[in-house]
């Protein structure tokens, strides 16, 4: 949804201060409406869940996805008039500007009908997608990472069965809907639970009835 299509708010835009915001920022939290809507100028901000844990810096524990080119965030919620379907932090430093809510409604009631209409259809997919990997996102982490490790565990030559860690750690994660360290700690929880175990990128799969268990609880 870029500003070359709304064109009124894209004069917003060139008019309104450049904002800086630090890595680490929580720019929004989930479940809260926005009073603006944010354009990324530069910089890596992830979408997802954060952890529960408020003594923590904050941190995804479910990772859905990440937004490093320029162009409006989560502008879904704003075309609907809903709330945000997930919590955003900026990954790296950032650079934004905002719109507010109610200009960047303007601009849309300015705009052909069609074009309109065509807007919401899209915000309306965009917005059923995110809300379906939000409730994926409810198994928790330990049983979708036992599931994807029953999926892909092939005959080891030693017996039992083994799974290659043929990506990166951060591709695995994303896959799994959560954040690397997140990862990290649910192979090493795994492994305390005699599940499996092997470090590196070939994991054994040491109790796959166990492993199943967890992936269907």
């Amino acid at each position: 949804m870029e500003s070359a299509f709304l064109p009124f708010v894209s004069a917003q835009l060139d008019s309104s201060p450049v904002l800086r915001v630090a890595a680490g920022t929580v720019l929004w939290r989930r479940g809260t409406y926005q009073h603006e809507v944010s354009y990324l100028q530069t910089g890596r901000v992830a979408f997802g869940l954060l952890e529960s844990n408020p003594a923590q810096l904050p941190a995804l524990e479910h990772y859905l996805g990440m937004q490093a080119e320029p162009g409006w965030m989560d502008a879904a919620s704003a075309v609907l008039s809903l709330v945000a379907a997930t919590d955003a932090l900026a990954e790296t430093d950032v650079l934004l500007r905002t719109v507010p809510l109610p200009q960047f409604v303007n601009a849309l009631a300015q705009a052909d009908p069609a074009f309109t209409q065509v807007l919401r259809d899209v915000a309306q997919t965009s917005r059923q997608q995110t809300e379906w990997a939000v409730s994926r996102l409810a198994k928790d982490a330990e049983a979708r990472c036992a599931e994807w490790l029953l999926r892909r565990a092939a005959p080891s030559s030693m017996g039992g069965a083994t799974v290659q860690l043929a990506q990166r750690k951060r591709t695995i994660a994303a896959e799994l809907g959560m954040a690397p360290e997140t990862l990290s700690r649910v192979l090493r929880q795994l492994r305390e639970r005699k599940l499996i175990s092997g470090t590196g990128r070939n994991v054994q799969l040491v109790d796959t009835r166990g492993l199943g268990a967890l992936a269907n609880g």
